[in-house]
């Protein structure tokens, strides 16, 4: 039995960003409960020791936030809602059992959405780090605003916390997924199924390429 042809869906490169990404996440949400929820202060030896987590803290969020916008460049203009989203979005129930699989791009209208929400909680949170950041940067601002900041940063914290919940269970549940940012590969059957636009956007350039490579590798005629 022939083994069905893989899709590349990211590179190397995009997947060590992808996971550099996920493991700064991992050290922030666990020090950030720490700092934020005494129930959680234990989280804080995540860095060895509560003193050196403060200091640390702030440090990983700066590489978060400059790993998660190189993602957003290369991302960001296959995220806009178009029609095909809506209507993947009303038939949300019917795409969950399998039993209708609308005309969906690279990627569909959930993770359109939780990449909107990602980059947004990634401004509000890199902002109001900042503004708390001491004993850098917080001095230049004045009490009132570094309280708004600590509310806010609590807030878009335990958003960005819950999406990122979503965002793995939702690779989990879909079978196959997984395999695209650990292998960087996808079956055609997978992309067939599950971003039929985007599968055969990917089929057009192969076949595009093994016509090029047909014509390049003909015998020149005398």
């Amino acid at each position: 039995m022939a083994k069905e042809r893989l899709i590349q869906r990211y590179s190397a490169s995009e997947r060590i960003n992808h996971w550099v990404v996920a493991f700064c996440f991992i050290l922030l949400a666990f020090s950030g409960l720490a700092f934020f929820y005494p129930s959680f202060f234990w989280f804080s030896q995540i860095f060895g020791t509560p003193q050196m987590a403060r200091i640390v803290h702030p440090f990983v969020g700066v590489i978060m936030f400059v790993g998660f916008f190189i993602q957003f460049f290369r991302y960001y203009k296959r995220n806009f809602i178009n029609q095909e989203d809506v209507k993947w979005a009303l038939s949300v129930k019917e795409v969950i059992t399998g039993e209708h699989l609308p005309n969906v791009g690279k990627y569909n209208a959930g993770q359109k959405v939780m990449f909107w929400i990602m980059t947004l909680s990634m401004i509000v949170l890199i902002v109001t780090g900042i503004m708390m950041w001491q004993p850098y940067f917080a001095n230049a601002f004045s009490i009132p605003l570094r309280r708004v900041a600590i509310l806010l940063h609590a807030w878009f914290a335990l958003i960005l916390i819950a999406s990122i919940i979503v965002h793995v269970y939702a690779a989990i549940w879909v079978k196959g997924t997984i395999r695209a940012m650990t292998e960087g590969v996808v079956t055609e059957k997978w992309a067939k199924s599950h971003h039929p636009l985007w599968y055969k956007e990917v089929m057009a350039g192969v076949e595009q390429s093994e016509s090029k490579n047909s014509q390049d590798n003909e015998p020149l005629k005398k």
